[in-house]
């Protein structure tokens, strides 16, 4: 599933983004039992909205992840949708959380985001001057 685009009605596309994010005050609780949970609950949350997480990584005090989404669904949006659900439910399963998390999340404000494409930029922009330079047919 490498570089596999999804189909629409009338679309053709691979939108993929590397997500970032931390837990509140960069604490270093996603280890063992928490790290699995958020693993499990971020791949569910992907089930759940038709996207695909071609890798994840949680580390002690952040989350990785190299995932496909819809056109249809805004960065904003998933980024929302993954850490809001997911804070919801490891508070409510890791109450001793609360000691070190207070407040009403889990997740810290904000996230990094970057598109991920199978090819460059300079390689695009190359890709359109060219287009540009070729005549119209008819």
């Amino acid at each position: 599933m490498k570089y596999k685009y999804w189909t629409g009605a009338h679309t053709k596309h691979r939108i993929r983004i590397h997500l970032v994010w931390i837990p509140k005050y960069r604490k270093r609780v996603l280890r063992g039992k928490v790290a699995k949970r958020t693993k499990e609950l971020l791949y569910q949350a992907c089930e759940v909205n038709r996207w695909w997480i071609h890798h994840i990584s949680v580390k002690p005090n952040h989350v990785h992840l190299n995932i496909q989404i819809n056109p249809r669904d805004s960065i904003a949006f998933v980024a929302q949708k993954l850490k809001g659900g997911s804070s919801r439910i490891i508070r409510e399963e890791f109450p001793k959380l609360e000691e070190f998390l207070w407040g009403d999340s889990f997740w810290a404000d904000g996230y990094f985001a970057e598109s991920i494409g199978k090819v460059d930029e300079t390689i695009i922009n190359a890709y359109i001057d060219e287009q540009s330079s070729m005549p119209e047919k008819a």
